[in-house]
């Protein structure tokens, strides 16, 4: 039966069929399960290092939002990442990446998966060709952010997809500053989906976690032997974690949307800022690509100012906002990118402005996060 994404969200891995009855996914606490016989498994289940009920839960529920047939999930975001680059890519192949990108994905790509012998080229993914440009014969990975980390710039998804028809390489799009309930990148085109579930997914800042899906079963069964045989698995109970705060992930994601386009628009318009980046903003360069392939633009905002030391002063002056890294919880949260979260990229052709400062903006009462911001803005006319 087919289910709206709210039903979905609730019901879409789980159904209390067992013996009590419990509506919540129980929390399986046991590394392993007694078996019927040698080899014979009583419910599919062996060792929890290579399967778990818990965790299959919300493999199931994620899946059904992102309408993939297949989904494995793991101890965090980057570990999602690491394992489909292994899955992906061998020394000597060559990688695609877009111009903005997060930190910690540049580090691993240049660092890590550049000594193992993988090259790769950066380029400017929202420009028409610039992707079917950038190929070779060994391109094996175009890896997109859309919307981007920090600069919220947006690619065209199905564009993409057009652009490396006919050529071997994989689009992989990491999806967690949308979410399956802003943005289907399967349903556009692209084959892999990549979520750091420590985000919007599990919503409350109390889990870390991390999931690929996909609708492509010899990548998937080779996700599960690295999932298994590498071990960075979720936990039953940062698994439970994650299913219930995707219960609410729609109802959260609207409220996120909303108090976001009023802060948008908001510091659009205070001269004390050089300039807004948010996809929801007729100014921005991607408003009408996100319009057609987004529900709605998200709530990741990006404030360029006139200086480096304004920047730092606005993060340093909110008080109901916090400083800190991280991003997709219910409280707002602000980070300087070029300092903290992108340290990474300073020096490298996706250098992070001194002068921007980002904003995940949460489900408060949008007059207390005016009042905040507006408070933390006059501190610039005394600097």
């Amino acid at each position: 039966m087919s289910q709206g994404f709210h039903t979905a969200a609730i019901h879409g891995g789980y159904h209390p069929d067992n013996l009590y009855g419990p509506v919540n996914t129980p929390i399986y606490a046991s590394t392993t399960f007694a078996q019927n016989g040698i080899n014979e498994l009583r419910g599919g289940f062996e060792y929890s290092r290579v399967g778990n009920p818990t965790v299959a839960a919300l493999e199931r529920t994620i899946a059904a939002l992102e309408q993939a047939t297949y989904c494995r999930v793991f101890a965090s975001g980057m570990a999602a990442t690491d394992v489909a680059l292994r899955a992906l890519l061998r020394p000597g192949k060559h990688m695609i990446l877009g111009h903005d990108a997060y930190g910690g994905t540049f580090r691993l790509i240049d660092k890590v998966f550049g000594d193992w012998g993988v090259e790769f080229t950066v380029v400017d993914t929202t420009q028409p060709n610039a992707v079917r440009d950038a190929l070779k014969d060994n391109t094996a990975v175009v890896w997109l952010e859309t919307p981007t980390n920090p600069a919220l710039s947006i690619t065209d998804i199905g564009d993409v997809v057009k652009q490396i028809e006919g050529h071997n390489a994989k689009l992989v799009v990491d999806n967690t500053f949308a979410t399956p309930y802003l943005q289907r990148p399967l349903e556009l085109g692209a084959d892999i989906v990549l979520h750091s579930a420590t985000k919007y997914l599990g919503g409350h800042s109390d889990v870390v976690g991390g999931a690929l899906l996909s609708n492509d079963a010899e990548f998937d069964e080779l996700v599960y032997g690295f999932q298994g045989d590498a071990g960075a698995i979720s936990s039953p109970f940062d698994a439970y974690l994650t299913a219930r705060g995707i219960k609410t992930l729609a109802v959260r994601m609207d409220r996120h949307c909303d108090n976001a386009q009023t802060i948008a628009e908001y510091l659009e318009a205070d001269p004390r800022v050089a300039k807004v980046y948010y996809p929801g903003l007729p100014s921005n360069p991607g408003y009408e690509i996100a319009k057609k392939q987004m529900r709605r633009p998200g709530a990741m905002i990006s404030v360029l100012f006139h200086s480096e030391a304004d920047a730092r002063n606005f993060c340093l002056n909110t008080k109901l906002i916090l400083l800190a890294e991280s991003l997709g919880g219910v409280e707002s949260l602000i980070e300087h990118p070029a300092s903290m979260t992108h340290q990474s990229v300073n020096g490298s052709t996706l250098e992070v402005p001194k002068e921007l400062v980002r904003i995940s903006v949460g489900i408060e009462d949008i007059e207390d996060l005016l009042e905040d911001i507006s408070s933390s803005l006059q501190t610039l006319e005394q600097t």
